[in-house]
Order: structure tokens, then C-alpha cells, then sequence
């Protein structure tokens, strides 16, 4: 791990809810309830298990060059599908989060904009990290181009 979120370890716990938004609710609805729901989930779990998160809505952008399922142009889906991705230190206390009386309230208020209902996975890390400095880079490509000549 190399400092995506400090503290972030091997065997942190990420969950991702996938949120389609209801016909008759605004991006900013969701921004809303959402920033309201994440600043109780710092204010109150940040010393039980939170190490951070982040939330991000389709842009509608396709990539072509790192697609295989045909070269679309827009997602249908965007500005109406966002995930909130979260990282915690283990699951049990991702799941004390939920049961919390202040987070309730607040996880009903943004399940009242879900299309989708809601399905919360907890997936495993198996890899994070942040770019290279440059210095870094042109050392990791000194490097590699080194030891491929050596193979």
C-alpha cells in the first residue's frame, strides 16, 4: 500500500453501493443526502473502524481503449448512477456503522432517492496505491528497461 488513504492496509475492508437514481431526484439530491450521511459516517466512526471514502457519479464518458463490449459512446446511465466507496479496517465495524442511530435516519433519507433499492458488497484489497513522482517513474522505467535486457 502506498498512501492512497493513510492508514489504508493489506487487509482493509472497501464496500461499494451502486445508487441509480429515481425518476423526480436531482444529482444535487443525492450530493446532498449523501454529504450528510458521509460527514456522520467521519464524525462518528472515524475511531471505530473509517478510514475514508469517496463517492463518484457516472460521467457518462466510455472508454474505448479499455473497453471490449463494443465501442459505445456515452453510458446511458450518466449523472443517474454513483457509487459510494468506503474503507474500513475491518467489516464488523462497517457493520456496528450501520446499526449507529445516527446513521440510520440518514441511510433512509438516501435509499428514498435509490432506484435500485441497495446492495452494499464488501469486496478484499488486494492492491492500492498513488502515481509515482516523476522522479519515481523515470527511475521504475530505467529500471525496467535495464533487467529486460539482462532476461
Amino acid at each position: 500500500m502506498s498512501g492512497l488513504i493513510p492508514g489504508l492496509s493489506a487487509d482493509a475492508v472497501v464496500t461499494v453501493n451502486r445508487v441509480l437514481i429515481r425518476e423526480g431526484y436531482t444529482i444535487d439530491d443525492l450530493e446532498e443526502r449523501v454529504a450528510m450521511l458521509c460527514e456522520n459516517v467521519k464524525t462518528y466512526h472515524s475511531e471505530t473502524g473509517f478510514l475514508g471514502g469517496m463517492v463518484v457519479l457516472n460521467s457518462g464518458m466510455v472508454s474505448n481503449e479499455g473497453s471490449t463490449l463494443g465501442q459505445a459512446v456515452v453510458s446511458p446511465l450518466k449523472d443517474r448512477e454513483a457509487l459510494i466507496i468506503t474503507f474500513w479496517n475491518s467489516f464488523d465495524e462497517h457493520e456496528a456503522s450501520h446499526r449507529s442511530e445516527s446513521f440510520q435516519p440518514l441511510f433512509r433519507k438516501v435509499l428514498e432517492l435509490c432506484q435500485n433499492g441497495n446492495e452494499e458488497i464488501a469486496y478484499r484489497m488486494l492492491w492500492s496505491g498513488k502515481a509515482y513522482t516523476a522522479k519515481e517513474a523515470r527511475e521504475a522505467r530505467a529500471a525496467k528497461e535495464r533487467y529486460a535486457k539482462a532476461a
